[in-house]
Order: structure tokens, then C-alpha cells, then sequence
């Protein structure tokens, strides 16, 4: 996605991440069938097993009815999630394992015979339907544990280009008034693709900076050792550069946290394998936000020239080519 001479838009604020209403309909349904069927396995066991074709034994009723009180304390565990979906994120990823290993224990007994086909029916209503939503619930409570204490989730008080400082005691703005800049959003030190990008970089520097543009690095750790490191294996850490934890200029720039696909589709790990083992760039601790996505733009007196926004977390930018579109925007205006 590009953009071209946009002024940046300081009152534009993501508002804060709440849970989908779905997510609360969805527990509210799981609670109150789970408890049903925990109440019918305990009170009426027997009929159950009729109703699957199972002539129960006394030690069949008694395990049934266990079954019967663990279904049933699930429900509970779905009707206090339904009030806060993403905070009880811990309830929800036990009840997700205990269906995927019950399920999982079924297809292995049934598959030595040890139990009947007819229990099938009670794993698909009690355990398979109900993996999707969980999965997707625990999905929305991680994006959401990455956003909460960040500019993605509450208001920006301030202005990031002027009030955050680069590792030579300037502002984006300071700089940006000198000169053209291209302001590279990278992702935390121990991704593999902020290493790529780097490489590329230091690879196409004196042609990048030919064109008048002079390169910025943003980046989500602190500014520590582990960091300087890191530049300097790539021979840019005399580049200067932001720290930006809080994702305050990420979000400024309109860079958002990535969705599933963009963060662990297959291109993704294809990529992250050819990047990491065959381009040795290899892969560290996480610092940072390791849901942001990255971008690189050009900004130039309070104003995006131009801008791209990655799809995917591997994406790769030809970083020539797009430093030489300053050659082709008209002068920049003070937003």
C-alpha cells in the first residue's frame, strides 16, 4: 500500500481493544450447553449410555458420570469467561487442551477398538465444535495483550516526532527538516526479517543516500548493548535510530499489529527459513512487540511523501527504488 503526499493525521487514535461480541455469545452458549449436558451425565447417566447404544456397567455409569462434572465445570469456566473473553484467556486455553486431547484420546481408542463409533457423537458436540472459537478467542486475547500499555490502545498525549529522541539526541522532526528522510519501521532484534532488512540496507546504502535521502531506524527495544549489537553485525549503527517501545511512531504512521496470516502464514515460515538458516541471519530473543508490522516511508518537513505498509511481517522492499520517488514529489509543505 503507498501513499504520496499525505499529511500525517495526529488526531486519528485507534480506539481500545475490546473483546468481539461474538466471543461473549459464543461462552455464553458453551456454558449453558455444557452445563445441561454435565447435569444430565451426573443425574442420568444410564439414559446417556442407552442413548449412545452403550450398555453401562456400574463402572461405566460412575466414569460417566465424572465425564458429566468435568463437562460441567467447563461450562463454568465458559460462563465466567463471557464477561471478560480476552482477560480469561487462561481459563479458555485449559478447556481448549482438554478438547483437543480428548478428541485426540478417542480417534486413538477407536482406532483399537476400545470404544464404539457411537461415542463420536458425544466427541463432536462436546469437544470438535467448539475448538474453532476457543482457538479464535485465545487469538483475539494475545493481539490484544500486545496492544494494551501501547499507542495501539490508548490516546497519544503527545507528538512522538518532536517528543521521542534518536540515539544522537535528535527528533524525527529536527531531522526531517534537514533533510528527506527514510524512516525504516523494523520489528524486534530477533526477528529474522528485521535482520534481512538490515543486510539489505547496508547492501544498498550509498545508493539509497544518493538520492538525498538519509536513513532513520525505528525499532521496538530498548536502546541497551543487545541492540548497538545488533546494527553494528550489520555495519549500520552509526545510522541513527528510535527506540520506540510503546509504538507510539508505529502507530502515528499508521502501522498496525498483524493479523494471524501475516505474522504465521506459510509464506511467512517459508521465508523465515530461507532468511534464517540459508541467508544465516538466524533468529534471537523476542524485544519488543512481536505482533507490529513493519513499513518504511518517506518524510520530509512534517509530511509523508510516500509510504509503504508490509502485508506480511517477510515482506521485502527494494530500497533503491523507493528512495528515488523524493526525486519525484514535488517540495514538501509544513503539515
Amino acid at each position: 500500500m503507498t501513499y504520496a503526499d499525505v499529511p500525517i493525521d495526529r488526531d486519528s487514535i485507534n480506539p481500545a481493544y475490546k473483546p468481539r461480541g461474538w466471543m461473549q455469545y459464543a461462552l455464553c452458549v458453551a456454558a449453558v450447553y455444557h452445563l445441561a449436558w454435565g447435569a444430565l451425565a451426573i443425574m442420568m447417566p444410564a439414559t446417556m449410555l442407552g442413548w449412545l447404544g452403550t450398555d453401562g456397567d456400574g463402572l461405566a455409569i460412575t466414569l460417566w458420570q465424572y465425564i458429566g462434572l468435568l463437562v460441567g465445570l467447563f461450562g463454568i469456566g465458559c460462563g465466567i469467561a463471557s464477561r471478560n473473553p480476552t482477560g480469561h484467556w487462561l481459563l479458555l486455553a485449559i478447556g481448549l487442551m482438554g478438547k483437543i486431547f480428548t478428541a485426540t484420546g478417542f480417534a486413538l481408542a477407536f482406532s483399537t477398538g476400545a470404544v464404539p463409533m457411537a461415542i463420536g457423537w458425544t466427541v463432536l458436540t462436546n469437544d470438535l465444535i467448539w475448538i474453532v472459537p476457543l482457538a479464535l478467542i485465545l487469538w483475539e486475547s494475545a493481539h490484544t495483550a500486545h496492544a494494551v500499555d501501547s499507542a495501539h490502545s490508548e490516546p497519544e498525549a503527545d507528538d512522538p516526532m518532536d517528543d521521542l529522541r534518536t540515539n544522537t539526541g535528535k527528533s524525527l522532526n529536527e531531522l526531517a527538516d534537514a533533510n528527506p528522510q527514510m524512516i525504516v519501521f523494523l520489528r524486534h532484534a530477533g526477528c529474522t526479517f528485521c535482520r534481512q532488512t538490515l543486510a539489505d540496507i547496508s547492501l544498498q546504502r550509498a545508493l539509497i543516500e544518493a538520492t538525498g535521502c538519509r536513513l532513520l531506524f525505528v525499532h521496538l527495544g530498548p536502546e541497551d548493548a543487545q541492540a548497538t549489537e545488533v546494527f553494528r553485525r550489520y555495519d549500520v549503527d552509526d545510522v541513527p535510530r528510535i527506540s520506540d517501545p510503546s509504538c507510539r511512531l508505529y502507530r502515528q504512521f499508521g502501522l498496525e499489529l498483524g493479523g494471524f496470516s501475516q505474522l504465521f502464514g506459510l509464506r511467512v515460515w517459508l521465508r523465515g527459513l530461507i532468511y534464517g538458516v540459508v541467508n544465516g541471519h538466524g533468529i534471537g530473543a523476542i524485544q519488543g512487540n512481536s505482533f507490529q508490522m513493519p513499513g518504511v516511508y518517506l518524510y520530509h518537513c512534517g509530511m509523508i511523501l510516500d509510504g509503504i505498509r508490509h502485508e506480511l511481517a517477510s515482506d521485502r522492499t527494494n530500497y533503491v527504488d523507493f528512495a528515488r520517488q523524493i526525486e519525484q514529489s514535488p517540495p514538501a509543505v509544513s503539515a
